[in-house]
């Protein structure tokens, strides 16, 4: 016989209540009693009823939509207008759910439920369980950013786009550069490091290397810490624009003149980048987010269609700080 839900709150010791509120609403559900309840869900194999799931969906095209958009509000949101673009002679709703509160636990329980046809996933890690289960559930998903094996991913070239800062800052005669990089909390080959990884690819010596929490404030201090070093870098490249934002601050702060006495580089050619006069390397938000949902469509209109890759380029926007 199928499971029921009343064997899932059993196996997890929780009640139904608890059980269904984890399918519907993860994100009010303790992380671990979460993982405890779905972990006997896929023990048991267990489904929710049919006609559940149908009244869940209410016969709406749902495209869900993961993002860190508290964190990155800038870049996500910009995305996200792409996938509004794709989505919108469709007649696909588009429900969002922010990566800061819900993500993961979301990413847990959407596959199961069936409330969304797919899933676009944005610049947000995840373990091989989540991968499992979305793959099992046969639930279409595109990753955007941040490449996974077995689905659609829609790259940005965050490597090359580090070596065509490195390339910039060498030509314009650097050797002593810092990277000032966002500080990750999974082990993986995050976009801040690719960028590392390309720049540091083309300069003549290892760059200097910080790893920061994302904030202004603490761009500012580090900014600070770095050109106040007797050997410090006479360049700076930043993972965005926003903490490029925080080195120039650090040197206004310090009396520097940039580019005289150091030259800072951004990515992401944001809002901000050109009323600084920021030199930075744009990526294509826009553009992903529509490549994205398209990626997604065809994978819900035809389920057999292959999984691929599609890398789009980035390009050097030089401005005043270089």
């Amino acid at each position: 016989m199928a499971a029921t839900i009343y064997d899932v709150a059993t196996r997890a010791g929780v009640s139904i209540s608890t059980v269904s509120l984890a399918l519907n609403a993860p994100e009010r559900v303790r992380p671990e009693t979460l993982e405890r309840i779905m972990a006997s869900v896929d023990e048991l194999g267990f489904t929710p009823k049919a006609e559940a799931v149908i009244r869940a969906r209410r016969g709406v095209g749902r495209i869900g939509v993961i993002a860190p958009f508290t964190s990155f509000p800038s870049a996500s949101g910009r995305r996200l207008t792409g996938v509004f673009r794709g989505a919108i002679s469709q007649n696909h709703e588009i429900v969002v759910f922010d990566q800061a509160s819900a993500a993961t636990s979301r990413l847990m329980s959407l596959p199961l439920t069936r409330r969304v046809d797919g899933l676009i996933i944005m610049s947000v890690p995840f373990g091989a369980e989540i991968e499992q289960r979305l793959v099992d559930q046969s639930i279409p998903t595109v990753v955007l950013e941040i490449r996974h094996e077995g689905f659609s991913n829609v790259i940005i070239d965050h490597f090359g786009g580090g070596r065509i800062a490195g390339d910039h800052l060498v030509s314009h005669g650097h050797h002593r550069v810092a990277y000032l990089g966002h500080r990750q909390e999974h082990e993986y080959r995050s976009p801040s490091r690719l960028k590392l990884e390309g720049c540091a690819s083309v300069l003549p010596s290892a760059p200097i290397v910080r790893n920061i929490t994302y904030s202004f404030e603490d761009a500012v201090k580090a900014g600070i810490d770095l050109l106040s070093e007797p050997d410090a870098p006479t360049a700076i490249f930043a993972h965005d624009d926003l903490l490029a934002s925080g080195v120039l601050a650090a040197a206004r702060q310090l009396g520097l003149d940039v580019p005289g006495d150091v030259a800072v580089i951004g990515f992401n050619d944001s809002e901000i980048a050109g009323p600084l006069g920021l030199t930075t390397v744009r990526q294509p938000f826009e553009e992903s987010g529509e490549t994205a949902v398209r990626l997604l469509l065809e994978q819900i209109g035809d389920p057999t269609t292959s999984r691929h890759d599609v890398k789009l380029g980035v390009t050097l926007v030089e401005r005043d700080t270089t």
